[in-house]
């Protein structure tokens, strides 16, 4: 919201709300002869139905309006000039999403009353006081006055005189959604309505609250603009790690204008706290077993703007970056390009590969920053990114193994495992993998729903291969459907058709193996590795010695070992049949610690623990110019050809920054 037009509307609601001179006769002053409807435009015509067509107003329940309006607009453009009009477009972001969307059809209903028989019908009085009553605090807190246009005794009429409720529609689909839940055990009952970003901080933190014992919220940092990332965990033991129990994380809204995943995960978030403490088994099996992390917004500033405009009018971009004008999903450090120089060395390590220093010079955004601080901090195993535009799941590498290539199958050493998480997902959507032509995602139906990131279009920079080749989480990105800004009334159906995907994604992370590598002791070894035969791709150990790998179902070889520690070989056998990861632990002895020469080619778990060495991202969060006015030193002559190449610069250059 532009505080210009926030100050617009305060002094017009500080001082008074005037109706237009101009005003229809009411039916009843028209029979007694007080006035006549018949010249509306000066022609002597009498007014007629007409096709309803305001921008804001056409996902009424009706499709047929009448001119002259109760406002006395004599036409549409007339009505869509009026301030009444304006107030409508803007309600969401004043009142911080509250009271709407009953406000704008409440509104709408005055502005572009049904018509029938060309007769115009008036709203009913009654859902304009009870709508006063319940709304009229989001406008007292905004000192705004109560709009005069929604003055409940001169613009509505009551029941014995005729009239229509325009909230009965969005009142019979809540009632469909209630009728489904069976009647004989208690359920889950959310709101399927869209969230401003108080109200979801809000919401997460009373769910966190209501359900203490297995929940609590916390901020890895803050958007541009300064909001909260807000996370919600759900575990049996909330706050900390415990060993063996699997760490995984879900981030919707990483581009602010595909906001069906953010509010998916808000209904995640609520549906798993109601559950657990209902009793649901299911859910009570997943939360005391799994650590879950929710980030229902990447990006709560780019929603800010997206959601300003409605899902009537936002654009396929606006409010897709952040407030820098970044987008997030190429923001990341590029590892990728690295991994295809250095992939043909049998000593690189492509596993926590480290950030290179000349990424720290470019612009970092704080939403980036942030995440890569938490992703760095945790040990998760599985991640899900939620975007919106298509309806498919993609997977690793999203950057085309050829620069030239905007389309080329680019599979990552774990492939198969890759194309098994992404098949649960989409088996799991109500319509994601059906081969249904008409449907939307249809492109992609030959492929069950999925593909490989880069065959489907190549970018570099993204937060799915960064999660890959820096740590050991393997991410996915859910495209949850075309319309990035679906109507309200599409986030029931959106949630029946995603809610059994997204739990069953949460279960996956139970897959494969997992343990513990400890020395002969029994102390946990921090950051052993652990490698499959035929998987050019190591997992390391968490602070406490635990491991997770995820496999499919087969004979695997895995060897464990350590600097300073022996390597220990185990042949497993993972049977299709299995529902839960199988517990391999490692022994590993102290052996002599070796100088190997290619510790100074390629990079080291020590360089890994590099994290803007420099502090250049707090340098470049500073303004261009001092508070002496004095500008800031420009970026060396060398900086480009480091960023661009993805080689660090010598220590020599750096240290003369």
């Amino acid at each position: 919201m532009h505080s210009g037009v926030l100050v617009l509307f305060l002094s017009l609601a500080k001082s008074c709300w005037c109706a237009p001179q101009q005003q229809s006769c009411d039916p009843a002053d028209e029979r007694l002869g007080r006035c006549t409807n018949t010249d509306v435009n000066g022609y002597g015509e009498r007014p007629t139905c007409t096709e309803l067509n305001l921008g804001y107003c056409n996902d009424m329940e009706y499709s047929r309006t009448i001119f002259p309006n109760i406002l006395g607009h004599r036409s549409r453009m007339e009505a869509e000039s009026g301030a009444e009009y304006l107030l409508l477009s803007v309600i969401h972001g004043l009142l911080n999403g509250e009271c709407t969307p009953e406000i704008r059809l409440v509104g709408c209903s005055v502005l572009a009353s049904p018509c029938q028989n060309n007769k115009m019908i008036k709203p009913c009085r009654s859902t304009c006081e009870a709508l006063r009553k319940d709304c009229i605090h989001a406008f007292e807190a905004i000192e705004m006055a109560w709009p005069y246009f929604l003055d409940c005794d001169r613009f509505f009429a009551s029941e014995q005189e005729g009239c229509f409720d325009p909230l009965a529609g969005m009142r019979a689909r809540q009632e469909v959604a209630m009728s489904s839940l069976s009647p004989e055990e208690p359920s889950t009952i959310i709101q399927f309505t869209y969230t401003s970003n108080t109200q979801m901080y809000g919401l997460l933190k009373r769910t966190a609250a209501k359900c203490s014992h297995i929940s609590h919220v916390y901020s890895i940092g803050r958007s541009t603009e300064g909001r909260d990332l807000l996370v919600i965990e759900f575990s049996n033991n909330p706050g900390r790690h415990e060993l063996l129990e699997p760490e995984i994380k879900m981030v919707g809204n990483m581009h602010g204008n595909e906001v069906l995943g953010r509010q998916l995960l808000i209904y995640l978030a609520q549906y798993l706290c109601s559950e657990y403490t209902l009793g649901n088994q299911r859910i009570q099996t997943l939360i005391n077993t799994t650590r879950i992390h929710l980030l229902a917004s990447m990006n709560p500033d780019g929603y800010e703007l997206a959601a300003a405009e409605g899902h009537l009018l936002n654009s396929w971009t606006n409010g897709r970056a952040n407030a820098q004008s970044l987008d997030l999903n190429r923001n990341f450090p590029d590892l990728t390009s690295g991994f295809y120089r250095n992939r043909r060395s049998r000593f690189y390590r492509i596993d926590h590969i480290p950030i290179p220093d000349a990424y720290w010079f470019g612009k970092v955004a704080p939403e980036t920053y942030a995440v890569m601080k938490w992703i760095r901090s945790l040990p998760f195993v599985q991640s899900a990114s939620l975007h919106g535009g298509e309806l498919v799941v993609s997977y690793p590498f999203d950057f085309s193994r050829h620069p030239q290539e905007e389309r080329m199958f680019s599979p990552t050493p774990d492939e198969q495992v890759f194309k098994q998480l992404a098949r649960t997902y989409a088996d799991a959507h109500a319509t994601m993998s059906d081969n249904d032509t008409e449907r939307c995602g249809a492109s992609f139906y030959r492929n069950g729903g999925i593909i490989n990131g880069a065959l489907w279009y190549s970018f570099a920079g993204g937060m799915s291969d960064f999660n890959y080749l820096h740590t050991n989480c393997l991410e996915i990105t859910v495209e949850l459907g075309c319309d990035k800004f679906p109507s309200e009334g599409e986030l029931y159906p959106e949630w029946k058709r995603n809610k059994e995907a997204l739990l069953s994604f949460l279960e996956s992370v139970h897959r494969g193996i997992k343990g513990i590598v400890t020395d002969e002791n029994g102390n946990g070894i921090k950051g052993a590795t652990v490698g499959v035969k035929g998987i050019r791709k190591d997992v390391t150990t968490a602070e406490d010695g635990d491991y997770w790998r995820l496999l499919n179902p087969g004979t695997h070889i895995l060897t464990a070992t350590a600097k300073g520690y022996s390597r220990v070989s185990k042949r497993v056998y993972l049977p299709h049949s299995m529902n839960k990861a199988g517990r391999v632990d490692f022994v590993l002895k102290k052996v002599p610690v070796e100088p190997d020469f290619d510790d100074h080619l390629f990079p080291t778990v020590d360089s890994w623990d590099q994290f803007d060495p420099y502090n250049q991202f707090e340098r470049n969060s500073d303004p261009d110019v001092t508070e002496e006015g004095i500008e800031r030193q420009e970026k060396p002559w060398w900086w480009n050809y480091f960023s661009q190449s993805g080689v660090s610069p010598p220590q020599w250059l750096l240290r003369n920054v």
